[in-house]
């Protein structure tokens, strides 16, 4: 049995990567039964302010969906932020893949650069922020004394 957080993950990564990319990444999609075909829908996004307050409804997100299952190996579920339909697909059949005896290779072989990729996008995003950060400081005044 694979951990639910480690499903949680790679479903994550697989609906946070870039379609271009994770076709490259795994260009032949394997024999499969649509449970559910690629379709769009909407979702409500919620939000809190300060992480903390009280939820409120901050507005809605256009999410691709899938559901499928491979001959003899698991039921794969995605869901994707847009309209593309052939991520849907490809993460649905990766998230079945992941569960079997073959998702090992997988791991190595898709999950590991997707999560290099996403680590050093997110440095290189974090180095911007940094570059424009404003430090404050103040002075003793003399009246402060």
């Amino acid at each position: 049995m694979i951990p639910e957080t480690d499903r949680k993950d790679w479903m994550g990564l697989l609906a946070r990567a870039k379609p271009a990319r994770l076709a490259e990444l795994f260009p032949d999609l394997p024999e499969h039964n649509l449970l559910r075909a690629p379709e769009v829908g909407a979702v409500m996004v919620r939000g809190r302010i300060g992480g903390d307050g009280d939820a409120f409804n901050l507005g809605e997100m256009t999410v691709t969906r899938c559901s499928l299952a491979l001959a003899g190996v698991a039921v794969g579920h995605a869901h994707v932020q847009g309209r593309d339909k052939g991520h849907a697909l490809r993460a649905a059949v990766l998230d079945a893949l992941l569960q079997s005896p073959e998702g090992a290779s997988l791991r190595a072989g898709v999950l590991a650069p997707l999560r290099a990729e996403e680590a050093a996008r997110r440095a290189a995003r974090a180095a911007k922020a940094a570059a424009t950060r404003v430090e404050f400081f103040t002075l003793v005044r003399g009246e402060d004394q």
